[in-house]
């Protein structure tokens, strides 16, 4: 005797009352794969002018949004217009934290001396931004000083405050910590007669940790998480938050980005301290910009691409500015960043930045034995989105299903589909050839329970094409 192949959910069985009962099944209805929009997360300090709290996490828009729901010139406003101007159709929130209860402020100053003999202008320039003022003959040291006091004070999306005595102006970063000792400083004078000395923003001390931000978000399903700090403790607290939300219980497949504007080698360092196939950081080596306003672009990249398999080799970190060309990275740099889980950028001939090939910091398994595994950032976004599009399937087929002798082909059938359509869009490939390797069998030890081994040949990215010329005669 044959199986029934109709069952129904709402219709019973037992009905004895004539009629025409139909009831409607919306388990077949979607056979495409699902949508992988990218949900980004920015995780930095506010300022108490904010209007949001720290703890909170807020839908965030636009560049005028951040500054009035975290201050302007707050770390999580600058990186919110860093995002956005790489990336104007984010889907973006936010999370802050207030500046540590121990932190100590980063300093600098610009001294002057003498009297102007000519008319000209005073530029400080703070990161990308400039502030000017106009010199006139016989301005005083204290003259130009306090001018330059007062422009500092209209320009609010500074990250940096000033005072002023006696010539000298005084700069503060508007956060306690060590991100303001990152804020650049640079100088520049056309008026005769007067003199500058420049000292560099430096003495900022503890940051808050993102450990108080990470239980907040822990179910919110973000895709991206972006991290303000590039210090080793926040990162592995990154990297734990990460693993415990993409694991096989959670489910909820997420990368961490931060970025490093210092050196290489202090940028391969913080990667082999991490050592992680979830966490990505980007190297621009000397930036004009800050180190969050770096990772903030690099992330709002990373999300525009949402075919996961794309490599993002030549993206643009849009609103970055190129770096001193006696800064940018050499190929034999590039070689090495890649080589020790760094992502590197170079600039083309435009002057735009743009990213060489996004990796992970993960370059050797647990016996420190050299793995490329997940090197490639792509390669963790292909398992996640296969995964997704798996357990999606199986949820919408098989919302109530029986477990009987007939339940594992049918799911093997449903699984073989959906890698055949990932296998369309390139996204995994030799389907056909690895078909046997899919197995749907009944766990061995709890009787409602169904295994499956799902091959995964992910497609790589075409990075490296060579070539040989043969020269005829």
């Amino acid at each position: 005797m044959s199986s029934p192949n109709v069952s129904f959910a709402q219709i019973p069985s037992s009905i004895r009352k004539p009629g025409k009962y139909f009831e409607f099944n919306t388990s077949l209805a979607v056979r495409t794969l699902p949508g992988n929009l990218q949900k980004v997360l920015i995780i930095g300090q506010r300022l108490s002018s904010g209007t949001v709290l720290a703890g909170v996490i807020t839908d965030v828009f636009s560049d005028v949004d951040a500054a009035t729901f975290f201050g302007r010139g707050s770390i999580a406003h600058l990186m919110v217009r860093a995002a956005l101007q790489a990336n104007p159709y984010l889907s973006l929130q936010v999370i802050t934290l207030d500046d540590a209860g121990a932190g100590v402020v980063a300093s600098g100053s610009v001294a002057f001396t003498g009297t102007a003999t000519s008319t000209g202008v005073v530029t400080l320039q703070v990161g990308d931004m400039l502030v000017q003022i106009a010199v006139n003959t016989g301005d005083t040291a204290a003259t130009v000083a306090t001018n330059l006091q007062a422009q500092i004070g209209k320009q609010p999306d500074l990250p940096l405050t000033a005072t002023v005595n006696a010539g000298t102006v005084t700069l503060q970063a508007k956060h306690k910590g060590t991100l303001g000792n990152g804020i650049k400083l640079n100088t520049a004078n056309t008026a005769a007669g007067v003199s500058l000395v420049l000292t560099a923003m430096a003495g900022g001390a503890t940051d808050p940790t993102i450990t108080t931000a990470l239980p907040t978000v822990f179910s919110a399903g973000h895709n991206i998480l972006v991290s303000a700090w590039n210090d080793t403790t926040n990162l592995q607290s990154l990297r734990t938050h990460l693993d415990s939300v993409s694991g096989p219980l959670e489910q909820r497949g997420a990368i961490g980005v931060y970025a490093n504007v210092a050196t290489l080698a202090s940028a391969t360092t913080l990667a082999a301290a991490i050592n992680h196939g979830r966490t990505t950081n980007v190297l621009v080596p000397n930036a004009y910009e800050n180190s969050y306003e770096v990772a903030a672009s690099y992330a709002a990249v990373i999300a525009s691409e949402e075919d996961p398999a794309r490599p993002l080799n030549t993206l643009p970190l849009t609103g970055i500015s190129a770096p001193p060309i006696a800064s940018r990275s050499s190929r034999t740099e590039q070689e090495n960043a890649l080589y020790n889980g760094v992502t590197p950028t170079e600039v083309g001939a435009d002057g735009i930045v743009r990213i060489v090939r996004a990796i992970t910091t993960y370059t050797l398994d647990p016996n420190s034995v050299p793995d490329i595994s997940l090197l490639d950032l792509t390669t963790i976004r292909t398992l996640d989105y296969v995964r997704k599009a798996c357990r999606e399937r199986i949820a919408l087929r098989f919302p109530r299903e029986k477990l009987s002798d007939r339940t594992p082909d049918k799911v093997r059938s449903e699984l073989l589909d959906v890698l055949y359509k990932l296998e369309e869009l390139e996204i995994v490939e030799q389907v056909a050839a690895n078909a046997a390797l899919l197995v749907v069998e009944r766990d061995l030890q709890d009787p409602n329970r169904l295994d499956a081994k799902i091959p995964c040949n992910v497609v790589n990215g075409l990075h490296v094409f060579a070539g040989r010329i043969d020269l005829m005669l």
